[in-house]
Parts: structure tokens; C-alpha cells; sequence
């Protein structure tokens, strides 16, 4: 073989083995955007959120129609289905006879119900629907789910900008000493006390750009952003991302992944948003677009 015959071919090998490295990035995409629909399509995804109540002192009736003050969902055919005894903090349920109610797979009558702030939240089920206490700063609420809401129902699928390696970038991590507590605002009109570790430092088309994660319990990163696409493609109030937790100093960045919070999907959730350190001065053609009710 020829010294040039060995050059193309070192170099052919070299295109095929990128063009296969490219097919596998984007076949590990399209998976994880797939993983991502089936999740939030599950009885018990965001799509199934069907209302969001705040407690008041005292008690609370909870039933199907506007008289109660928690509202169950019209496929909940008895009426009234029991009240909570809301008082300092502490949530009592008491489930009204004839009315079949289950937690943890067994029927009950009165609980108590623990909130999610600490973990797994006490889940009461009647037919289609379930729901839980959950504690936002000083306000404590009863999320509520129905596996056969109409979201759920209608849902019409995700929406994404074609795969583009050019936005799966390669960040410098600049750790702080220990992590800080940083104020992320949320769609309540309130702030979320996050942990941030650090600041995330990345090039993207030429231009230097900073975002600042918070940390997940893993140690992996969470960033809330906006960016310029959110004025007419992607959903106006930002989008999330995940990454790995950093590694020798860098994280790997891949807005492909970037996606809608679930507020895009539902108003009873309780999002947070992006800080105004996480503006980003670019359009991100990349991740998911806007969803069309």
C-alpha cells in the first residue's frame, strides 16, 4: 500500500468512525426525548395534574364541585368526600362514609396526611384520582391528580428543534468553597432557597456565556434559563437543564435535552424560574419548543 493510500484510508476510517459517533449521539437523544414524553404521559406525570388548592386554618371540605374548598374533579360521582382539619401546620383527613378512600393500598378512613417537603408525601386515592399535601415556603396545599384528566387526555405530544451537536458544549466549572444559598424565584410570586455550588462557564457560536446551577441531592446540576428563543419558539418563562455532576473541573452542557418546566403543561404546578443571572443574551435553537394545548 502506498504512504497516500494510507492517508485516505486513515482518513476514511476517521469520517466513518465520526459519522457513527453522530448517529449513536442522536439515537441517545431521540431515546431520552421518548423516556421524557412516556414520563410525563404516565397516570401520574404532569399531564395529570387537575388542581391545586391552598389550605386555610380550620377545617377544609373536600369534594366534587365549586361549594367545596378542595375540588375533586367531576369523575368523582359522591359528592362530598371528606374534610382536613388544617391547624398549625398539621393536616388530619377524615373521610366521609360510604366513600372509599385508599393510602399505601389499604382503605382508611381518617390519616394524617405528611407533605412532600421531606420526601415521599402521604398519596390518598379515590377511583381516577389522587392526591397530597405539598408545602411551598409557609403555604401548605393539596395538589391534586386525576389520571383521566383532560389534559392527559388531549395531550398532543412534545415538540423539539432537530438535534444540532453544536449545542451539547463543554463547560469550565468554577466551585465554590462551599455552596451558597442562592434566592430562585418561582411562578408564586415567592423565591425557592436553592444550594448553588458554583458557576458554569461555556463558549457557544463564538460567544463566552455563564449560567449558575443549583445542586440536586445527587450532586448533579439543575439550571433554570431563559434565552432569546423564548420570545417566539420555546416557552416564554425558560426551560431546564440537567447535567452531571462536574468532573475535574467541567461539565457537560447539552441544550438538545433543554425542556419545558411542567408549568408549560399545566397551571397547578409551582415551577421555579430562572434567575436574572441565567438570562442568556443568544437565541437556543436546540431542546424542546413551545407545547401547543
Amino acid at each position: 500500500m502506498t504512504k497516500r493510500s494510507s492517508i485516505l484510508l486513515a482518513i476514511a476510517l476517521v469520517l466513518v468512525t465520526s459519522a457513527r459517533a453522530q448517529t449513536d449521539y442522536i439515537k441517545a437523544v431521540e431515546k431520552w426525548r421518548s423516556d421524557e414524553e412516556t414520563d410525563l404521559k404516565k397516570e401520574t406525570g404532569w399531564l395529570a395534574l387537575a388542581g391545586l388548592f391552598w389550605l386555610r386554618e380550620g377545617i377544609n371540605t373536600v369534594g366534587a364541585g365549586p361549594e367545596f374548598d378542595v375540588q375533586l374533579t367531576d369523575n368523582f360521582k359522591q359528592g362530598k368526600f371528606g374534610e382536613i382539619n388544617f391547624k398549625n401546620g398539621v393536616a388530619a383527613l377524615k373521610v366521609e362514609g360510604g366513600v372509599e378512600a385508599q393510602s399505601d393500598g389499604k382503605r382508611i378512613s381518617t390519616v394524617d396526611l405528611v407533605s412532600d417537603e421531606k420526601g415521599k408525601p402521604t398519596e390518598i386515592r379515590t377511583g381516577s384520582q389522587t392526591f397530597y399535601l405539598i408545602r411551598r415556603e409557609d403555604r401548605f396545599g393539596i395538589r391534586l391528580k386525576d389520571s383521566k384528566s383532560k389534559a392527559r387526555l388531549a395531550f398532543k405530544g412534545q415538540h423539539w428543534f432537530p438535534i444540532d451537536e453544536s449545542y451539547r458544549v463543554t463547560a469550565r466549572f468554577e466551585a465554590l468553597s462551599e455552596p451558597k444559598e442562592v434566592l430562585i424565584p418561582n411562578v408564586l410570586g415567592g423565591h425557592f432557597k436553592m444550594k448553588s455550588p458554583g458557576i458554569l462557564k461555556f463558549a457557544l457560536k463564538g460567544k463566552e456565556y455563564s449560567l449558575q446551577p443549583v445542586e440536586e441531592e445527587d450532586g448533579s446540576l439543575f439550571i433554570i434559563f431563559r434565552d432569546g428563543s423564548n420570545e417566539s419558539e420555546t416557552y416564554k418563562a425558560g426551560r431546564f437543564l440537567h447535567a452531571d455532576k462536574a468532573v475535574n473541573g467541567e461539565a457537560v452542557l447539552d441544550f438538545n435535552k433543554a425542556e419545558n418546566p411542567p408549568c408549560a403543561f399545566t397551571p397547578f404546578a409551582t415551577c421555579p424560574l430562572p434567575p436574572p443571572q441565567n438570562n442568556l443574551e443568544v437565541e437556543i435553537t436546540a431542546g424542546e419548543k413551545r407545547y401547543d394545548h
